[in-house]
């Protein structure tokens, strides 16, 4: 696996410890200190992303950055509900943010009487 990530690792020891990988090579560091290294950088790091088939747009998004999309879509949702239920003319629904990776699974909408019903009772 090494062999194959060998940038991102380089990158990685560079960012995370200040270390040359180079360093390893030229005996200055022992294996058992650069496998330590190497299995504790962080979920972020390039290796992990690497390795784990993280396209770079995916890893451009925070978990924070998908939970403030989350709940800015599950806003727009209330919105939404509480506007067909008090018109005439339902609104349409709103369209989530794009985020990267894979596509959500669409939810199925209740139709405008049912909305009414829920927020009457």
């Amino acid at each position: 696996m090494i062999d194959q990530h060998a940038e991102a690792l380089e990158v990685d020891l560079l960012r995370h410890y200040g270390v040359d990988i180079y360093a390893y090579h030229r005996g200055e560091i022992s294996t058992r200190r650069m496998l330590n290294l190497i299995r504790r950088l962080p979920a972020d790091s390039e290796l992990a992303k690497e390795a784990h088939g993280i396209t770079p747009e995916e890893a451009s998004w925070s978990r924070t950055d998908h939970l403030l999309a989350i709940v800015a879509d599950h806003l727009a949702v209330s919105n939404w509900l509480f506007a067909s239920a008090h018109s005439e003319d339902a609104p349409e629904r709103p369209i989530p943010i794009s985020r990267p990776g894979p596509e959500p699974e669409p939810v199925a909408a209740s139709s405008t009487a049912d909305q009414a019903a829920f927020f009457a009772s």
